[in-house]
């Protein structure tokens, strides 16, 4: 026999999430007897209980269990497809990046996107800490480091080593007085609290790595290459700083480098399930397996 009361289903899911006739006829703004009829009504027509009635409150029953897991995959199945019928109109996909990255690398390729897929708008969301995505309305993000992350599904782009950066004239001060006094005078500067990479850099260079008072933490990339250029310290760096490199206004100290690090496509698990983002994503990779 057909069913016919799909609105009891959506009663019972509320008060299952409470596990309370009381709580669920205050979000439904009823009485508690007409959400426990309309629940005594859903029961009659499956021919079987969904809760237990106990001296203080219910519970579910093995087969209300079952019934409230299918439920709730099903609503949230009818939920997305609403959001994406719902959004069908907007075809609009959102990367968060660095503008140094986007300055340096991104800006002279995104025409390419635009003629070949035209009905897709490009929203390009400056961020400086790309580590938390959540929350942010973004659908991808390019992150620079080792791709050691975990929140997110990660995609190499491509390989961009780091390596010791200084001013003009810091290679000549390296050359008097020794790579490691030099590094241990200095201020490091870093793109955020906690960061592994000067001392993963100091391991790689076979160096001894002590934490310094004098760290200075500077998460925009384009405000950390003007610092060095500016005297206030000695940063990591990668390839797209070498237009500074060739102009003599930064020095590479060292030809060891972290050959782990590179930038790296970010993003939830699910959201390439969306064809518009799907489409940018793999633009990006295609670039960046193009020449990086």
């Amino acid at each position: 026999m057909r069913f016919r009361h799909y609105d009891n289903l959506r009663v019972f899911s509320i008060v299952a999430r409470h596990g309370s006739l009381s709580a669920a006829a205050e979000e439904l703004n009823l009485t508690k007897g007409a959400v426990s009829y309309q629940i005594r009504g859903l029961e009659a027509e499956l021919g079987f209980e969904v809760f237990r009635r106990l001296p203080r409150g219910i519970s579910l029953t093995a087969r209300g269990q079952s019934l409230r897991d299918t439920i709730q995959t099903a609503f949230e199945t009818v939920e997305q497809k609403i959001s994406d019928l719902r959004e069908i109109n907007d075809r609009s996909v959102t990367l968060a990046v660095s503008t140094y990255f986007a300055s340096r690398w991104l800006s002279s390729r995104l025409m390419d996107f635009m003629k070949r897929h035209p009905k897709i708008r490009l929203r390009i969301q400056p961020m400086v800490d790309l580590i938390d995505l959540t929350g942010e309305n973004i659908d991808l993000a390019i992150r620079w480091g080792d791709g050691g992350w975990t929140d997110m599904a990660i995609e190499p782009m491509f390989s961009c080593p780091a390596f010791a950066t200084g001013a003009s004239g810091s290679n000549a001060l390296v050359e008097e007085l020794g790579l490691e006094q030099v590094l241990s005078q200095m201020t490091l500067l870093k793109d955020r609290e906690g960061s592994p990479s000067w001392q993963d850099w100091h391991s790689e260079a076979g160096l001894p790595y002590r934490k310094k008072a004098d760290t200075l933490v500077i998460p925009d990339p384009n405000v950390r290459v003007q610092a060095v250029i500016d005297g206030q310290g000695l940063a990591l760096n990668d390839a797209l700083v070498d237009p500074e490199l060739q102009s003599g206004r930064l020095d590479r100290l060292s030809q060891v480098q972290l050959d782990s690090y590179g930038y790296f496509l970010a993003y939830r698990p699910g959201t390439r399930s969306n064809p518009d983002i799907d489409a940018f994503a793999q633009w990006l990779l295609d670039q960046a397996a193009g020449g990086g």
